[in-house]
């Protein structure tokens, strides 16, 4: 069973852009929801920061607070794939709001019970167990987003998904330490409520229910069928060059862009040479470049030929990383130039930003495009599975190899990894795709 032919003639057929994706009604209040859920999970995230160090008074229980953020995600996804599978999505995802503004609520309740006060085990329990839900949520919500536009306007909708991320993680970043100050507490009632209203705006989507599967496996052991069900996915992405080189490439640019912000503070100290609160100058570009790049995408990207934005993309990337390590520590050294290395690598992080736009969206897009309904959700559980387990790394390793190897050589070698993942791709892309593709079909 592929995609549903919503886009395939009629009068939906050939129509794109923002205005007309949010025009339909069942993915506006996806998009809605996610806004909403996406927000609350970045004022919970920020929030667990400021109140795990409130708690214990020190650096290590928010590394390990954030460790129990991160865990479930790269433990359960593979399992909330095979579940988003098998299971009513639209379901799926109005349950499991719902429970994480319940789990979200005993974090302020807690603080009124006098053995829990001041006490920090409690805050890695509900930690834990809020990120092992929300693992629910993810693959479920994007199998059902092609099920719900037509397959034209996928790379809008998968635009105003990354302008989502984007704009949750620079608002939530921004909100919460005020938030905070007014009450250490209050975040989470923010969140409660931004929970409760996307799992109202789910339930009012129609989301097509997945067919049912066949149950002649009945008589299996679930471990052996949930086995099963994990290789399903897995074979269907090894399936394809181009679908697992899209994996890889997509997960590529999450990690860069996470590698980025972990590393800015350390980047700007000893390449560019300025206070680590300064470490703005690279932030704010790549968040910009990231925007711009998501609106033009959204707006005119289905015209364009997506195997060669992808494959550009990794490669400009890649050359953009490698002159971002060396060009403004080559600045440093020269005294007249010294001022404008600061300005250079401001330059370069809204490159940075603008390709990570251009790496995400297209890779998105293709494997919403080329995997069946029924394995879609187990497909994009592993890409969760990965993308989480390629975060956590900033958050434990990258500051102790700037430290060992020095910060130009990490970013170096992302930029190699980056590069020799683009030519990789153009081979295969070459080859998978003629000279006639069309950018509907085209990666």
């Amino acid at each position: 069973m592929g995609l549903p032919e919503r886009g395939s003639g009629g009068p939906e057929a050939g129509q794109s852009g923002f205005l007309y994706v949010l025009g339909q009604r069942d993915f506006r209040l996806i998009w809605f929801a996610q806004l909403a859920a996406q927000l609350a999970d970045k004022f919970l995230m920020f929030s667990l920061i400021i109140l795990a160090y409130r708690l214990a008074g020190g650096s290590t229980p928010v590394a390990i607070t954030l460790l129990a953020y991160t865990v479930p995600a790269v433990v359960i996804a593979p399992l909330a794939g095979v579940f988003a599978d098998r299971q009513d999505r639209k379901l799926i995802m109005v349950v499991t709001n719902f429970a994480r503004a319940a789990l979200v609520t005993l974090i302020p309740l807690a603080s009124l019970v006098p053995t829990l006060h001041g006490e920090f085990l409690h805050l890695l329990v509900i930690t834990f167990l809020f990120s092992a839900v929300g693992q629910l949520f993810s693959p479920a919500e994007a199998a059902a987003i092609p099920t719900v536009v037509s397959r034209e306007s996928l790379i809008t909708a998968n635009s105003m998904v990354l302008m989502t991320m984007v704009l949750t993680l620079v608002v939530g970043g921004a909100l919460a330490p005020v938030v905070s100050r007014i009450d250490i507490y209050a975040p989470y009632w923010w969140a409660v409520g931004l929970f409760a209203v996307a799992g109202v705006l789910i339930w009012l989507a129609r989301i097509p229910k997945t067919e049912d599967r066949d149950d002649s496996d009945q008589d299996r052991h679930p471990f052996h069928q949930l086995a099963i069900e994990l290789k399903e996915g897995a074979d269907a992405l090894r399936g394809s060059a181009m679908l697992l080189l899209s994996f890889y490439g997509l997960s590529l640019a999450v990690l860069v862009m996470f590698m980025m912000f972990t590393l800015a503070p350390a980047y700007v100290t000893q390449v560019v040479g300025i206070e680590a609160q300064d470490s703005y100058i690279i932030l704010v570009p790549a968040t910009v470049g990231a925007l711009v790049s998501a609106l033009v995408l959204g707006q005119a990207g289905r015209n364009l030929n997506r195997a060669r934005l992808l494959v550009g993309g990794l490669l400009a990337t890649g050359l953009t990383l490698l002159l971002m390590a060396a060009v403004p520590s080559a600045m440093r050294d020269v005294h007249q130039l010294r001022e404008g290395a600061r300005y250079v690598g401001a330059v370069f992080s809204l490159l940075l930003g603008l390709e990570f736009g251009v790496l995400l969206i297209p890779s998105l897009t293709y494997l919403m495009e080329n995997t069946e309904d029924s394995v879609r959700g187990r497909i994009f559980a592993l890409l969760f599975m990965v993308v989480n387990g390629v975060t956590a790394i900033p958050v434990l390793l990258a500051a102790a190899l700037s430290d060992f190897f020095g910060i130009n050589r990490v970013i170096a070698v992302l930029g190699l990894l980056l590069a020799g993942t683009g030519l990789a791709m153009a081979r295969y892309a070459t080859r998978a795709f003629g000279a006639g593709a069309g950018p509907a079909r085209a990666l």
